[in-house]
């Protein structure tokens, strides 16, 4: 069957289970009018409504690897293989952001400066250069760098907003990614224009990527290719609309200049009132094929996910389903977070022709008297990869066959509610990755703990 018919079965199914639940939740239909206030008619000043604040983070994270070395570093001009890694950075970002002038054209600035701190140096402890830690051409990690992360001109007019310089972005194929101690950003030019009441339109065209753990721009790459090959340019749009009350959907289309060119759907619908019993609904679906000079290859794949997430009160319980109908990998750009995937975990259970599922649960002890605290499990399992039929060159899978792997993971977080620390955050997540002998993410425990202390200055 394929991935659009088991989509439309599985919402059949859903919608009539929903029935069982108290309709509490608006299902009213929501005419699209335009908005008749204007932000920038509301606009202060350049002045009176700037802002500087920012945060400063501790980010720890330690990998076991669990059948035979996954990490390496340099020694002696050669790589000595590692069974274990430990990054431990402390990143503090201070951010500028103006307000808008008066007039019928608005216009504002926005600068953020980025600095992190290595508490983890030894190249034979965190691996040298990767993803999480800035390291030297020995290896070692860089004691202490800082780099401009955001710098920005922006013009508004009524309330749409165009933004040329270094920027934050958050669609579902370039999105800002911040799992680290310091996030990524996008230089190039965007629009963000909402003047209706329900629908809004958002575009942008990139040529560069500040990445999480780097001072120097670098060039769009794709997360799973294996050539290094880059892009020079990558551009998105797309709308937001929400039909009803208890329905958001989102439209994109992503060009990514000489790979692919990239369609996604989504949608969420919330049935019910969480008090009683209320459930929400969650569709993504993305189309990915080659285009241009086809610097990765050929590429034409499907990825969708079904997520259904029962709350009552303080628990809620969900269920994923993900599929990829393809001979190769579902990619996206390295140094984004565009995968809108439910079952994108620490693995993305992503390979080619990989079906998984997700069981997830959440407590939030606001119910009982502690807010700000909450715990959440899960168990995710993905089978049938299968790249024995890819025939290009971008992606190593034509070794999986049959691969499978699961993950489970436990975490908690509290947000101090009030009082001089009041926003502050700290999460510790503990993850178990296991996997068959072709499957690429390999077989690995983590242990992550971050903590954010929010300030402002101004």
């Amino acid at each position: 069957m394929s991935m659009t018919r088991k989509t439309m079965l599985a919402l059949s199914i859903s919608g009539l289970s929903t029935l069982a639940f108290a309709d509490d939740a608006s299902q009213a239909f929501t005419p699209t009018t335009l908005k008749t206030t204007s932000a920038q008619a509301d606009a202060k000043g350049f002045v009176e409504d700037q802002s500087l604040s920012g945060n400063t983070r501790n980010w720890y994270a330690r990998e076991q690897s669990k059948r035979g070395p996954l990490f390496s570093h340099a020694k002696n001009g050669a790589r000595e293989a590692m069974n274990n890694r430990t990054n431990w950075l402390q990143s503090t970002t201070v951010n500028y952001t103006s307000g808008f002038t008066q007039g019928t054209v608005g216009f504002g600035v926005e600068a953020a400066l980025f600095n992190e701190v290595a508490l983890e140096r030894g190249s034979a402890r965190n691996g040298g250069s990767n993803n999480r830690t800035l390291a030297d051409s020995n290896g070692d990690a860089v004691g202490q760098w800082s780099k401009l992360g955001l710098g920005n001109l922006k013009a508004r007019v009524s309330n749409t907003t165009l933004t040329l310089g270094r920027q934050a972005m958050d669609t579902p194929m370039v999105a800002t990614i911040g799992n680290r101690a310091l996030p990524s950003s996008f230089q190039g030019i965007s629009i963000d224009s909402k003047e209706f009441n329900n629908l809004s339109f958002q575009a942008g065209t990139f040529d560069r990527v500040s990445p999480r753990t780097e001072q120097s721009l670098s060039k769009f790459r794709s997360e799973y290719g294996n050539t290094g090959v880059e892009t020079d340019r990558v551009s998105t749009a797309g709308v937001n609309y929400q039909p009803f009350e208890s329905v958001t959907t989102t439209l994109f289309a992503t060009q990514v200049e000489d790979f692919w060119n990239q369609y996604y759907f989504g949608a969420t619908h919330v049935l019910g009132d969480s008090a009683v019993v209320s459930l929400t609904t969650g569709v993504n679906y993305y189309k990915t094929r080659d285009t241009g000079a086809r610097k990765m290859g050929e590429i034409d794949n499907q990825a969708g996910s079904l997520s259904l997430t029962a709350t009552h009160q303080a628990h809620s319980l969900t269920l994923a389903y993900q599929e990829i109908n393809g001979n190769e990998y579902f990619d996206y750009l390295h140094e984004t977070n565009g995968i809108f995937l439910a079952n994108s975990l620490l693995s993305d259970f992503n390979g080619p022709n990989e079906k998984s599922f997700q069981v997830a649960y959440g407590l939030n002890m606001a119910q009982y008297g502690v807010p700000g605290l909450k715990f959440n499990v899960y168990t995710a399992r993905g089978w049938g990869i299968d790249g024995t039929h890819y025939t290009g060159t971008a992606y190593k899978v034509n070794q999986m066959d049959g691969e499978h792997h699961y993950e489970y993971g436990v975490g908690t977080s509290y947000v101090i509610q009030s009082g001089s620390l009041k926003d502050t955050s700290v999460r510790a997540t503990y993850t178990a990755h296991r996997a068959s002998a072709n499957q690429a993410d390999g077989s690995l425990d983590e242990l992550r703990i971050v903590t954010t202390v929010p300030f402002n200055i101004l």
